[in-house]
């Protein structure tokens, strides 16, 4: 290839990279559904990808849901986007060269491991939480990977294995799924 050649084909990828910046940030949503009975949606995800002053992507997760019983419950990024049954969501994302998705193993460092949500008497819960441990843009912690990913609420609250490697730690049994969707940007 030529000198110009080469020089156009820079050009334009610095072009295109410049417009897809441009676009702003990258939005995903997902719809929250009961897990022991698919029909009932519960509440709703909306994620917001954007970059920091220092470059690093950053992902706002807000959700509400209703429904759940009271106190905290588990919050987590599941390895697959499959929601029926709701084990189908499989263990927790983490993708990385370390990844381990067992609910406990690796456990609270999982790139999908968010804060508990905490459910009032009325069972509505609302949570915002940022995150750097995943994407929704393209790369190697993109939620998008050749599966998907969906939420999973458990039963229970995470408490972080304080005490290591416990079964249960990360929250038990799952009650409500979502798979995640990329919105139209």
């Amino acid at each position: 290839m030529s000198f110009h050649g080469v020089f156009a084909l820079a050009l334009a990828i610095a072009f295109s990279a410049s417009v897809s910046e441009a676009k702003g940030p990258v939005r995903a949503s997902a719809d929250i559904y009961d897990c022991t009975n698919t029909d009932i949606q519960l509440g709703t995800a909306q994620l917001k990808e954007e970059k920091t002053d220092e470059g690093v992507k950053e992902v706002s997760v807000m959700m509400m849901v209703k429904g759940l019983t009271p106190g905290k419950h588990a919050v987590h990024i599941h390895e697959t986007a499959s929601c029926v049954p709701c084990g189908s969501a499989n263990g927790h994302f983490d993708p990385g060269p370390n990844s381990n998705t067992s609910p406990d193993g690796n456990h609270p460092f999982h790139s999908g491991d968010l804060i508990n949500i905490e459910a009032n008497v009325k069972g509505n819960a609302h949570l915002n939480a940022t995150t750097t441990r995943v994407t929704l843009s393209p790369g190697p912690l993109s939620v998008f990977d050749g599966d998907g990913s969906a939420f999973i609420i458990h039963v229970n609250p995470d408490t972080y294995c304080p005490d290591g490697v416990v079964t249960g730690c990360a929250g038990g049994a799952r009650a409500a799924c979502g798979i995640i969707t990329l919105d139209g940007n």
